[in-house]
């Protein structure tokens, strides 16, 4: 890495990022926050077509940039986010499957802690189980903001898991996950959030994770894709005023 901050991922100099970031996993979607919700945005990166913009957000300086799939994914980026370009603050904004009937599709989910099955925790060597959860000045305002919005929206545990396509389909219906993570109490299950947050804890940041609930595994609903962009605007005006009351 250079000293002006350059890694193999980000081809950006420290001072082309806004303190606070807006993730998506979709680099297309990133594109689509810069052009319709923030000012003078300008491209700060396009390394593997992963896209990052900044702009301004009601005078704010933010930041959107994509995260691609996945726990390692996200790793990488927001491990190099906080480290080398001097950000403070990555809001998550993506989309999760309900795991319970009261969550429903076009609901917002904001993630107060991220249950995981993955091993993404065994590279800090705690000899015990990590709890990842949100920065709680980040998750309150929100929730403030959700509820000033009028949006549907629940506050609570979800799930990251690394298996989009589980192998699930032979076990009993008691077995299932959905039916497992829900008697716990888990809202929703999506592929990131677990990790953002303990990158997070690690290095003394603060991180978020909003999703629109696209499609439900109690009900078998799904958003049809004009339906999941007219529900994701919700959301991202959602972070993006949690973006302007914590800077």
């Amino acid at each position: 890495m250079s000293s002006k901050g350059y890694t193999p991922h980000i081809n950006a100099s420290a001072e082309d990022f806004a303190k606070t970031v807006l993730m998506p996993g979709d680099p297309y979607r990133s594109k689509l926050i810069a052009e319709n919700f923030l000012e003078n945005a300008r491209l700060v990166n396009d390394v593997r077509g992963v896209k990052g913009y900044t702009g301004t957000y009601k005078g704010v300086p933010v930041s959107v940039m994509a995260s691609g799939m996945g726990m390692p994914a996200i790793g990488i980026y927001s491990y190099e986010l906080f480290n080398f370009f001097n950000v403070e603050n990555i809001i998550r904004v993506g989309s999760a499957g309900s795991y319970r009937e009261e969550v429903k599709v076009r609901d917002i989910v904001i993630a107060q802690g991220a249950c995981f099955d993955s091993s993404y925790d065994k590279q800090f060597g705690l000899g015990g189980n990590f709890a990842p959860i949100a920065d709680y000045g980040l998750l309150s305002n929100c929730a403030y903001v959700a509820q000033d919005l009028g949006a549907n929206y629940h506050v609570g545990n979800i799930l990251s898991t690394d298996a989009f396509y589980g192998d699930s389909e032979n076990l009993p219906e008691y077995k299932k996950p959905q039916k497992l993570w829900s008697k716990m109490g888990v809202l929703a299950v999506e592929m990131e959030a677990a990790a953002l947050y303990m990158n997070a804890a690690r290095w003394g940041k603060k991180a978020l994770a909003v999703c629109t609930v696209s499609d439900s595994l109690v009900t078998g609903e799904s958003l049809s894709a004009d339906d999941r962009q007219n529900s994701f605007t919700q959301m991202i005006k959602i972070a993006l005023e949690t973006a302007v009351k914590c800077s």
